[in-house]
């Protein structure tokens, strides 16, 4: 699995441990998509392109509360951003929903949460034909007709 992962300058530490981690546990290759860049919509835009055109399986982004990454990064076509704060969300980001990446908070979860929800959306896979599959439909869609 290739993995694209960026953040803001305040989670530069949060990406590294992160990066560790994922390399550790042997989830896949890691991209490291930059933090210098204080406007972090210039990184959820390259993570959620680069995704979204099939050159990473799956992206992460970390900001302060992971709430303005995931918004920046589903302005991209195809970029399908979850936040996740919680082992449900994380799960459900794949399971339900055919996330492509997640965002996270540096100054709102804690290093092994954050490697909690990451090892959640990592290893888990959308349901095809599940309940959730006509949801699904809907939103890829309507971002395809845009």
């Amino acid at each position: 699995m290739k993995i694209a992962i960026g953040c803001d300058p305040n989670a530069q530490k949060e990406k590294e441990e992160l990066m560790d981690y994922i390399k550790a546990k042997g989830y896949g290759e890691v991209s490291d998509f930059g933090s210098e860049d204080p406007i972090y919509a210039n990184v959820a835009i390259k993570v959620g392109e680069a995704v979204a055109a099939g050159e990473y399986d799956r992206g992460i982004l970390i900001c302060g509360t992971g709430i303005g990454m995931s918004i920046a990064a589903n302005k991209v076509k195809g970029a399908y951003a979850a936040l996740v704060t919680d082992y449900y969300s994380a799960q459900r980001a794949r399971l339900s929903n055919d996330a492509n990446i997640i965002c996270m908070g540096a100054f709102t979860t804690g290093c092994k949460e954050r490697e909690f929800l990451t090892t959640e959306f990592l290893t888990n896979e959308f349901v095809k034909g599940c309940g959730s599959q006509p949801k699904v439909d809907a939103f890829v869609k309507y971002d395809q007709e845009r």
